[in-house]
C-alpha cells in the first residue's frame, strides 16, 4: 500500500494498493469520524448504565471487562447491551442507508423514510401481525419481505433509461402514500390486542431488544457495509453525472442497482430489529456532511453519526421525560420532523427545490 499525495482536496492523501484499490483520507473526515466513534462508545457505556437499577460508568467498563460483580454482570450484558447493539447497528446501518440513497438521487430528501421502504416493512410487520397471527420472528420475515418488494417496485416505477433522482424521490413518495392507506387499513381490520402490538412496532422501540435480534443485524451489516464502502468511488463519480462516470469506466446501472439493494437491505434488516425508525436515515448523512465538510456521500461517518444519533434518542427517551418512558421512535420522529422543515426551508432558500 502506497501513499499518493495528489489528491482532490488539499490535505488529504489517497492511500493506493493493489488491484487498483484506494482510500482517500482527509484529516478533517478521519478527526470527524474518531470523534464519532469515540461518541458512540461514551453514549454506549452511559446508556447501558442508564435504567431503574443506575450502574456508575466505570463500572459498566469494569463489568464489560469481566471484573463486575454477579447482580452487575447479569443487568449489563444480559438485560442493557443487547439494546445498546441492536441501536448502534441499527442507527449505523441507516445512516450509511440514507448516505446511499442521497447521493444516488442526488438530492437531500432522498432517504428510506421518504421513498417509501420503511412504509413497506411496515405493511409486511403488519400483514403478519394482523392477517397471520404471526410471532417475532414472521414478524421480522415480513418486514424484511415487504421492504424488498417495495425497494423493487419504486425502482422498476422510477426506471425510465435509467434513474433520475427527483423521478426516484417522487416516486418513493407517491408509494409512501399508497402504503400509508394500507397501514391504516389493516390497522381497522385489527382486534384490540393486535391493534396495540402493530401500533408499538409501528412506532419503533428498542424497549426488550435481545441478543437473537443483535445476531442477524450484526451479520446483515458485516456482509453489506464493506460491499457499500468498496463502491464508494464509484458511487462519487455517479454524483458528477452518468455520463460523466461511464466515460470513467463505472457500469452506471449495475452499480446504483447493487448500491440500492443493498440500502434496501440495510434499512428492512434495521426496521425488522427495532421497527420504522424514522428520520435518522435522513439526518445522519447530511450532519456528517457538514461537519466533515466533504464532498461525496460520506458512507462511514454517516453510518457513525447514524449509530450516535440513535444512542443519544435512546438516551433520551429514557431520562428527558421524568417516569414516562417513550418509545425511541417518539424522539427520532419529534427531533426529525423539526428538522426536516429547516432542511425544507434551506433548500428552497437555495434554490433548489
Amino acid at each position: 500500500m502506497t501513499v499518493d499525495l495528489r489528491a482532490d482536496k488539499p490535505g488529504s492523501r489517497a492511500l493506493r494498493g493493489p488491484a487498483g484499490l484506494s482510500l482517500r483520507l482527509e484529516p478533517r473526515a478521519l478527526t470527524v469520524g474518531l470523534l464519532l466513534v469515540a461518541g458512540a462508545l461514551l453514549m454506549a457505556v452511559v446508556l447501558i448504565g442508564t435504567g431503574d437499577f443506575e450502574i456508575a460508568p466505570w463500572d459498566v467498563v469494569q463489568t464489560l471487562l469481566g471484573n463486575g460483580t454477579p447482580a452487575n454482570d447479569f443487568i449489563v450484558n444480559d438485560l442493557r447491551l443487547p439494546r445498546v447493539v441492536v441501536a448502534l447497528l441499527v442507527g449505523a446501518a441507516l445512516g450509511m442507508a440514507g448516505a446511499v440513497f442521497q447521493s444516488v438521487s442526488r438530492n437531500p430528501l432522498g432517504s428510506p423514510d421518504l421513498l417509501g421502504f420503511s412504509y413497506g416493512s411496515a405493511v409486511g410487520a403488519l400483514v403478519v401481525i394482523v392477517l397471520l397471527k404471526g410471532g417475532a420472528t414472521e414478524v421480522a420475515a415480513g418486514a424484511l419481505l415487504g421492504g424488498l418488494v417495495t425497494g423493487v417496485l419504486v425502482y422498476l416505477l422510477s426506471y425510465r433509461r435509467g434513474i433520475h433522482g427527483y423521478r426516484l424521490v417522487l416516486v418513493g413518495i407517491g408509494v409512501s402514500a399508497m402504503l400509508v392507506a394500507v397501514i391504516n387499513y389493516l390497522l381497522t381490520k385489527a382486534k384490540l390486542v393486535e391493534a396495540t402490538r402493530a401500533m408499538v412496532w409501528l412506532t419503533g422501540s428498542l424497549a426488550g431488544r435481545d441478543w437473537s435480534q443483535v445476531w442477524p443485524l450484526l451479520v446483515t451489516c458485516a456482509v453489506l457495509f464493506p460491499l457499500v464502502l468498496g463502491q464508494g468511488r464509484a458511487l462519487r463519480m455517479m454524483e458528477m453525472g452518468d455520463d460523466a462516470a461511464y466515460a470513467l469506466g463505472v457500469r452506471v446501472e449495475r452499480t446504483r442497482m447493487l448500491l440500492m439493494l443493498a440500502a434496501v437491505l440495510l434499512t428492512t434488516a434495521a426496521a425488522a430489529a427495532a421497527g420504522p425508525i424514522s428520520f435518522v436515515a435522513l439526518a445522519a448523512p447530511q450532519l456528517a456532511r457538514r461537519l466533515t465538510r466533504s464532498p461525496g456521500s460520506n458512507l462511514l461517518t454517516g453510518a457513525l453519526m447514524g449509530a450516535v444519533l440513535l444512542l443519544v434518542s435512546d438516551w433520551a427517551s429514557q431520562r428527558a421525560f421524568g417516569a414516562d418512558q417513550l418509545p425511541v421512535g417518539v424522539v427520532t420522529g419529534l427531533v426529525g420532523g423539526v428538522y426536516l422543515l429547516w432542511l425544507l426551508v434551506t433548500e428552497r432558500k437555495a434554490g433548489r427545490i
